[in-house]
């Protein structure tokens, strides 16, 4: 990793400028590495010096870099320095490159990017990621796709960075909706349907009760009947209501588990209804609920209090709303799990609600506000399958897994595999969380299948084509390895290219960490990916010199070592065959 090289280049930098070493590394980075061209290691840019009050600003950056350029010499570890635009390049020496990132990779395994001097300063402590949080009683929506993966892979960054996370999956299982759902129930459930396929049922019913309310006041007044006796936790009404949420999480389970996913705890709306009408009570203790001409309970949120911007807390019948469940629920956390960080991830629509829940929580005079944050996502277009729109998460997964089935079986370069069906299940959900994750979050991205799948470019077939080529290769040649490293023999152009992209990694971690945007540790994924399959075709480990071979392949061993490190906090599992 690139901690020694950073170091050494900012002690130079410390006794030019007078500034500790310490203040000097994080200026210091590693160059992305072009497949045109060698490029050098690192570099500095005086803009970022300026910035940080570790130069004096006078004359133009570019005679700044060049002055300083002149006080920089090279030793041991920088072999070359080059004035480039606005910045000063270093080149480091290659044996001590190759040396260094080979036994850091091997002795750190998957810590290799996280134990670095780049997260000294970084602050662990225990973090709720909420996330997932379907409506109970409907299938899995292939919408919840987004919230499913994006919170997974923030879940899996924290806790690799060493904080205590605590994945929660905070169903929608509470509401009118549920008023709905459970009067067309009583009017056009069937028990044995339930049993033989439980979510399609209940949607079933939950779609034609909703085309019945259109046009039956006595259906609407029957919902509003069923959801008054729920709150008021009339047995018979709770019993149907459980039902139809043990059933969901069974059923979910089943999804997650094709997902890699997991959830520390499942809880729901309907866990805060008590909760929610104390913190009713609380706001209006504290003078801020008003009333709207309808009755409708509200907080005004307008800057002259004038009632221009409000949120909704409470119904003119006294029923609880989404918003004040939600309230409920922060607060009840904190109480629970003192948290030091709560990240709720949902769609952009949902933004204004995350706006006003955090609003209010500061006008209650809960101070741990700021520890809340929302990570918004945007929408998915053109998702379908062969029979047309989908509708169903469950759809999309097999779909996924039926394509990656055919072209497997087209392909000449597929193994023998034991389970195919599992391999074509893990490599079709690679390529679903690759496309999610190539873009910035907030983006709406169109879906298409066909690019999806692809087994070349920037997808996750090449990612898992790519890992389980590596694999192949210490299998058929880890019989031929001395167990003696010598780092002379990786300096082939494609050698020092792969060495140079595993020396960053580090420093693309740290950026996803600062801004959770996953996209930054795909597109180096695909990168290392492609130098590794340039460096495959050109350094080959079977018929060349023992040391050479050795060389080579721990050089391969090492960026798989990687590479699946990578996948897996992208919640892809990487597979060694296919």
């Amino acid at each position: 990793m690139a901690c020694l090289f950073r170091r050494s280049i900012a002690a130079q930098l410390s006794r030019v400028l007078g500034t500790s070493v310490e203040k000097l590394i994080p200026v210091v980075s590693a160059v992305p590495v072009s497949k045109k061209q060698q490029t050098l290691d690192f570099r500095i840019s005086v803009s970022s010096l300026l910035a940080n009050g570790c130069l004096n600003s006078g004359s133009t950056v570019q005679s700044q870099a060049k002055q300083l350029s002149e006080q920089l010499t090279c030793d041991g570890v920088v072999t070359e320095i080059a004035v480039g635009q606005g910045t000063i390049n270093f080149k480091v020496n290659r044996s001590l490159l190759a040396e260094i990132v080979m036994r850091e990779i091997s002795k750190k395994g998957s810590k290799y990017g996280i134990e670095s001097e780049l997260f000294s300063g970084y602050p662990c402590g225990r973090v709720i990621v909420e996330f997932s949080s379907p409506n109970i009683a409907k299938k899995f929506h292939a919408g919840h796709l987004r919230s499913t993966i994006i919170g997974n892979f923030i879940a899996n960054l924290k806790q690799a960075l060493g904080n205590d996370v605590i994945r929660i999956n905070y169903l929608g299982d509470w509401g009118m909706q549920f008023g709905l759902l459970g009067a067309g129930f009583q009017l056009l459930g069937s028990e044995a349907k339930l049993k033989e396929n439980p979510l399609q049922h209940l949607f079933e019913v939950y779609v034609e009760v909703n085309k019945m309310a259109e046009n039956s006041e006595d259906i609407q007044k029957a919902a509003q009947v069923f959801f008054r006796k729920l709150e008021g936790g009339d047995k018979q009404t709770m019993a149907l209501w459980e039902q139809f949420r043990t059933i969901s999480i069974e059923e979910y389970g089943r999804i997650y588990q094709r997902l890699g996913v997991h959830f520390d705890e499942y809880s729901g709306e309907s866990l805060y209804q008590v909760k929610s009408q104390d913190i009713l009570r609380l706001i209006d203790q504290k003078g801020l609920l008003k009333k709207t001409k309808q009755g409708t309970g509200v907080v005004d949120l307008s800057p002259n209090g004038d009632l221009s911007v409000y949120a909704k807390v409470v119904r003119s019948d006294g029923t609880s709303l989404y918003l004040t469940r939600d309230i409920a629920a922060a607060a009840d956390r904190m109480e629970k799990y003192n948290f030091d960080k709560m990240i709720y991830v949902t769609d952009k629509e949902q933004r204004t609600h995350f706006q006003q829940m955090f609003e209010i929580l500061k006008i209650l005079g809960y101070n741990w506000t700021e520890r809340c944050q929302h990570v918004p996502f945007g929408l998915v277009q053109g998702m379908k399958t062969r029979k047309g729109d989908v509708v169903f998460l469950e759809d999309v997964l097999n779909e996924a897994r039926s394509r990656m089935l055919q072209n497997m079986a087209a392909s000449k370069t597929t193994k023998e595999l034991e389970d195919p069906e599992d391999t074509a299940e893990k490599v079709g959900v690679a390529a679903l969380i690759i496309q999610d994750f190539k873009g910035p979050l907030l983006s709406d991205y169109e879906f298409d299948w066909d690019r999806v799948l692809q087994s070349q470019g920037d997808t996750g077939v090449f990612l898992q084509y790519t890992h389980a080529r590596l694999c192949s290769l210490q299998r058929t040649c880890e019989n031929e390895v001395q167990t003696q490293f010598n780092p002379t023999y990786l300096q082939d152009p494609q050698a020092i290219a792969l060495l140079q992209h595993l020396l960053r990694y580090d420093e693309v971690l740290y950026q996803v960490s600062e801004d959770l945007q996953p996209k930054h540790l795909v597109n180096y994924l695909i990168m290392l990916s492609r130098l590794a399959s340039i460096a495959h075709r050109t350094l080959h480990v079977k018929g060349s010199l023992p040391e050479v071979a050795t060389a080579r392949f721990l050089l391969f061993k090492g960026t798989s070592s990687v590479l699946a490190n990578g996948m897996k906090l992208l919640g892809i599992t990487p597979v060694e065959k296919m």
